[in-house]
């Protein structure tokens, strides 16, 4: 690396922490303060550092603009892959992707199950709302006025004998979503397969994915699924590292 373009970068770093005096940044690189300010003023003039006032510099808009940029390029299938595909090949169950575009859960990643019995789902295959995990846990992360609106204009089909089949109810299931921070298909899609779901989020903490694991009741009763609601946990948590968010403290 060029030792300007070390100063620079180490500059910048500086001004991480906070606005810094021309003679505070000259001191961090170890020149004079000549040398230093024609740094500022090269940085300046691309707004990686922006004058505050006369004697403060602090950090530019262009950092922000490239920080957001690389934040919107993030292709959550690729990041959350690792977590997925080890959580498939150490569980053998077959888990799931799933994004909310336009109004529709669709199925963006899928790791086959390794046990005999196997689910016939596919990527690009549209989730129903009202009685899958992954859309419950992806519609309980909207505003409240636009989870009632989606909630307000679902066809509530009754596929089994488990399927919520009215908003009121559907609200109330989002709520406790919302709450405990995964959700549960207790056979409402198919009547012979159960399913957890938890979310993937993104670095300002939106959830940007549901990540699911599908079981068939014969390989694994509820009590079973609900033994794995960790792994699953512990699988979304590192996926959403992967999308850029930071765990709190």
């Amino acid at each position: 690396m060029s030792q300007s373009l070390d100063r620079a970068l180490t500059l910048v770093g500086q001004l991480a922490t906070g606005p810094k005096t021309l003679e505070e940044l000259s001191g961090v690189i170890g020149v004079h303060k000549s040398t230093a300010l024609r740094l500022l003023r090269t940085l300046e003039a691309h707004r990686f550092v922006q004058r505050d006032g006369v004697h403060h510099y602090r950090l530019g808009t262009a950092l922000f603009d490239l920080a957001h940029r690389a934040l919107e390029e993030r292709d959550v299938r690729r990041c959350a892959e690792p977590a997925l595909r080890e959580l498939n090949s150490r569980l053998g169950y077959t888990v799931h992707l799933a994004s909310y575009e336009d109004g529709e859960v669709i199925y963006i990643d899928k790791y086959d199950s390794t046990h005999p019995m196997r689910m016939y789902s596919r990527i690009g295959r549209r989730a129903p709302l009202h009685c899958t995990a992954v859309a419950k846990v992806l519609l309980s992360d909207l505003p409240e006025a636009e989870r009632r609106k989606v909630a307000a204009a679902i066809d509530y089909v009754p596929l089994t004998a488990n399927t919520i089949t009215d908003p009121q109810t559907y609200l109330a299931e989002l709520a406790k979503v919302r709450e405990r921070g995964y959700a549960v298909d207790n056979a409402e899609h198919e009547d012979f397969i159960h399913c957890i779901a938890a979310p993937v989020r993104g670095a300002r903490g939106e959830v940007v994915a549901a990540v699911s694991m599908s079981v068939p009741k014969v390989l694994l009763d509820y009590d079973g699924l609900m033994g794995h609601l960790p792994d699953l946990m512990a699988t979304a948590r590192a996926a959403s590292v992967e999308c850029g968010w930071s765990p709190r403290p």
